[in-house]
Formats: C-alpha cells, sequence, structure tokens
C-alpha cells in the first residue's frame, strides 16, 4: 500500500513545487524593479535641487553685481528655480514609496557630486591645466568615489518590499525593536539638547547628531506618508486611518525642528564642514531607522549587507574629499593696512597694520592728516574733534600717530 500509493503522492507535489519555484523569481524581479524606480527617482530628484539651487544662487549673484533695481522674486531665473527645486524634492519624495529607506537616503551624495561638478564648470577664473588638476585634484577623487558608492548601495541594497497599508506601519510602530529605538533616540537627544542649550556645547557633531536623530524620524514618517499616498492612487484608499495623519504631523515638525538646528548650525560652522559631517551622520542615523522599523535588511545574506556597508564608506570618504577642497569664507576686514593704501609709504613698523582709535576719528589707517601734506595723499577722515597739529617755527614731519592718553 505505502509502495504504491508513494509514486502518486510525489507527482501529486511536483507542480506545487514547480510553481513555487516560478514564482519566486518573478518576485524578486518585480522587487528589483522596483528599486530602480525608486533609485532613478531620488538621483534625478537630486541633481535637479542641484541645479535648482545654483540657478537661484546665480540669480543673486547676478543682481547683485548689476544696477537692476528688481528684487529677486521678480527674474525669471529665480522662479525657474523654484520650480525646478519642487519638482526636484517631489522626485525624492516618491522615490521613498518605491524602493527601501535604506537604499533612498545615502544617494543624498547625488547632490553633493552635481553641485561639486556644477562649480567647476561654471568657475570664472582661467586655470592652467596643471593648476586647474592639482587644485580640483580631491574633487575629482571624491565624484569618483562617490558614483562608484552610489553603484554599490544600488546594486546592494536591500529588497524588502511591502504596502504601506495603515495596518503595516502600526504593526511596526508598535513593534519592540522600534520602540526600544525609539527609546534609547530620545534619551540621546535629551542628553544632547541639554548639553547644547544648558552647557553651551555649540560643536559641530552635538548640532548636527540632534540634525540626524530629528531627519532619522523625518524619512521614516516620509516613507509611510509617500506609501500611503501611492498605495490610495493604486485603488485601496488609506486616507481615512488616523495614522497618515499622525506620520503627516510628525513629518513636518521634525522637518521643521531640523531645520531649525540646521541654520544655527550655519551661523557657527563652515558649509563644507555641515556638508560632510551632516551626511555621514544623518545617512547613519536614517539606515538605522529603517533597520528597525521597516525591517529593511530582513532575509538579506551577509555579503550582501557588507557590500552595502561598504558602499556607504565609498560614498561618505568622496563627500568627505569632495567638500575638503572648497574654499572657506575670508572673514571682513574692518580697517585697512596703511601697506594696502595706494600712494602711501608705510611709515609704522615692522608693517603692523595701525587700527583707528574711535575716540578721535574714523580715519582708515589712524593717521590724522596735517596741513603741510597736499589734499591728494590726505585720508578721508570723519573727525570728532578738529585739531590742529604742527608748530610755525619747525617742521613737523608729514606724518604722525595720536597718541592718546588715558584721561581722554
Amino acid at each position: 500500500m505505502e509502495g504504491g500509493n508513494s509514486p502518486n503522492l510525489q507527482l501529486q507535489q511536483l507542480p506545487l513545487a514547480t510553481a513555487a519555484v516560478s514564482v519566486q523569481p518573478h518576485t524578486d524581479s518585480f522587487s528589483y524593479k522596483e528599486n530602480l524606480i525608486g533609485a532613478l527617482l531620488a538621483i534625478f530628484g537630486h541633481l535637479v535641487i542641484s541645479i535648482a539651487l545654483n540657478l537661484q544662487k546665480y540669480s543673486h549673484i547676478r543682481l547683485a553685481g548689476s544696477k537692476d533695481p528688481r528684487a529677486y522674486f521678480k527674474t525669471k531665473t529665480w522662479w525657474c528655480g523654484l520650480f525646478l527645486l519642487v519638482l526636484g524634492e517631489l522626485g525624492v519624495f516618491s522615490s521613498y514609496a518605491f524602493a527601501p529607506l535604506s537604499l533612498i537616503v545615502p544617494l543624498s551624495a547625488v547632490s553633493v557630486v552635481a553641485s561639486a561638478i556644477i562649480g567647476i564648470i561654471f568657475i570664472k577664473e582661467k586655470w592652467k591645466p596643471k593648476d586647474f588638476l592639482r587644485r580640483y585634484v580631491l574633487s575629482f577623487v571624491g565624484c569618483g568615489l562617490a558614483i562608484v558608492g552610489t553603484y554599490l548601495l544600488i546594486t546592494f541594497g536591500p529588497n524588502s518590499h511591502e504596502k504601506m497599508t495603515g495596518e503595516n506601519i502600526t504593526r511596526h510602530l508598535v513593534s519592540w525593536p522600534f520602540l526600544l529605538y525609539m527609546l534609547v533616540e530620545i534619551i540621546l537627544f535629551c542628553l544632547l539638547l541639554y548639553f547644547y542649550k544648558e552647557k553651551n556645547a555649540n560643536y559641530i557633531v552635538v548640532i548636527l547628531l540632534l540634525v540626524a536623530l530629528l531627519g532619522s524620524m523625518t524619512v521614516v514618517t516620509v516613507k509611510a506618508v509617500a506609501g500611503m499616498i501611492v498605495v490610495s492612487i493604486q485603488g485601496n484608499l488609506q486616507l481615512d486611518y488616523p495614522i497618515f495623519y499622525i506620520m503627516l504631523v510628525c513629518m513636518v515638525a521634525t522637518a521643521t525642528f531640523q531645520a531649525t538646528f540646521l541654520a544655527q548650525a550655519s551661523q557657527l560652522y563652515d558649509s563644507s564642514q555641515i556638508a560632510s559631517v551632516g551626511y555621514i551622520l544623518s545617512t547613519t542615523a536614517a539606515v538605522s531607522a529603517g533597520a528597525t522599523f521597516y525591517l529593511d535588511f530582513t532575509g538579506e545574506d551577509v555579503l550582501h549587507i557588507c557590500m552595502f556597508a561598504l558602499g556607504c564608506l565609498i560614498a561618505f570618504l568622496g563627500v568627505f574629499l569632495i567638500t575638503r577642497n572648497r574654499k572657506k569664507a575670508v572673514p571682513f576686514e574692518p580697517y585697512i593696512s596703511m601697506d594696502a593704501m595706494p600712494g602711501m609709504q608705510n611709515m609704522h613698523d615692522k608693517g603692523i597694520a595701525v587700527q583707528p582709535d574711535l575716540k578721535a576719528s574714523f580715519s582708515y589707517g589712524a593717521l590724522e592728516n596735517n596741513d603741510n601734506m597736499p589734499e591728494i595723499y590726505t585720508p578721508a577722515t570723519l573727525p570728532i574733534v578738529q585739531e590742529q597739529h604742527g608748530s610755525k617755527g619747525g617742521s613737523a614731519p608729514p606724518y604722525r600717530v595720536l597718541e592718546h592718553s588715558k584721561k581722554e
């Protein structure tokens, strides 16, 4: 009996096993297709955002260098940049609905690469080939590394896909890995905020860690909102779930506070430092949030995870080299050194610049004019008290530095 029934059982189980094998490649190809769509949307969005920001910057510079009395918002260039900026943000926003969060976030390195290339193309100075390569060798190396890292991210990115329905998001929100992650993040955020506000710890790492922690929650809510909108467009309405509006409010709130801390960091530190350190910290925090909330790396083998981490590290190094090569802003000097004034001799000792004394006059160079000097060589002054120098009997030197007593 058992021997006669076993062939029938094997024949009955064969079609089921064949069907299971035929479904798996279809699922993998579909997930890879969604990954590719999301990655292309993110790359397109970041490229358009870089072009838009440079267009708006060009509009401001052109108005500042001309006698055009119009405001910047009355120029076509600025409005074109604004339109491209909105288009790019929509592209990045929609990319979260197709690809995993851990894949989309590191692709923001594309905007840094695009800004570097646009800056090199539109520079006004003319350099010799040797000087050009020596000056921008770090930018070229950084762009190459960022492109290699982006390729590794897209190739070995996670393939976890699920529909962003209200039930799925609610289930992820109350899962114990994400609750534990949120507890650690809230404690760390409160400690950093205490040291930043109460102890005046205005370090760039402290401020950008606050930005990164807020940004990790921003991208989690952005993916939820974008995914529920796409599912609703496909026919399964999700906008009647309360979780959609909770995520929408959290997205707006975290993005607002994130912009506030970024504005404070930009007042204290150079933009190149903020770009490199902020990209590294924000990407690390966002990938960690995606791995705990959406379980992006569930089912991935060790090789894919290691290659994805290698792509992130290469992209980090590329962004660091690109921003490392940027010029630092030269601070404005409130006075002019005597040796920098045309037609004037350097009369002070050892080339040390003499600052103006506010109690006497506002003369650039802090030297008082003398009656014996021609008017063409006298510096422009705004005297508070008019004083006469020199004696009638003897010859006075052409210049004399005022020395005020402590009583004055």
